[in-house]
């Protein structure tokens, strides 16, 4: 599989800095993209120093996209990937496939599932907190999740069941911090989400 991860990084890669993103943090999005890559790195590096037995990654992935978009996001999810293979505990093998599974591969499905909404549902807030940022979060992971299990081959017989039970029981972890963040910066900070829109959104009275 390591192959196939450092062709997913490295195209990923390429295309955002193809976009050249980076020239929207000169407005209010510069801030939080430093202070998430800093909480993230710390969210990521973490796990490492639980007690063995204790698995307990969140991704934040699907949150980087609605609030920097996914080439923004890419580039700090690399950044991210780049903190925790300096100062954690990993090899590079397994920073780069904890990076391309809950990191490339969620934010990817969330620019997908995010241009699939906008085309089929009305642009209603309860959509785009509901279904991007609650139930979209846990469906990207989710789907992230087992795509892992089986590229890997871990998946067989009764392990499948539990796999797929502790994948799903993740994602909405994930998604509960996702939802609840968005959320709130819809009500207080739009700003900080590039895929929000008030004239999309609330009409043209949100202007």
């Amino acid at each position: 599989m390591l192959p196939i991860e450092l062709f997913v990084a490295g195209l990923a890669l390429a295309v955002s800095l193809m976009l050249r993103p980076w020239r929207m943090l000169r407005g209010p999005l510069g801030a939080p993209w430093v202070a998430s890559w800093v909480l993230l790195s710390l969210l990521w590096v973490l796990p490492q120093n639980l007690p063995a037995g204790i698995s307990i990654q969140l991704s934040g992935a699907c949150l980087l996209v609605l609030m920097f978009g996914w080439p923004l996001a890419v580039i700090e999810l690399l950044l991210i990937a780049l903190v925790v293979w300096l100062f954690g505990q990993l090899g590079w093998a397994a920073v780069l496939s904890q990076l391309v599974w809950i990191g490339l591969v969620p934010a990817t499905l969330a620019l997908g599932l995010g241009e699939v909404l906008r085309r089929t549902l009305p642009p209603h807030p309860f959509i785009y907190v509901l279904g991007r940022a609650f139930i979209g979060t846990a469906a990207c992971l989710f789907v992230a999740g087992v795509a892992y299990e089986f590229a890997h081959h871990l998946i067989g017989g009764v392990a499948m069941e539990h796999a797929l039970v502790a994948r799903w029981l993740m994602a909405w972890g994930d998604a509960f911090i996702t939802g609840m963040l968005v959320s709130i910066f819809v009500a207080f900070v739009p700003e900080w989400l590039a895929t929000w829109s008030d004239r999309r959104y609330l009409g043209p009275g949100g202007t």
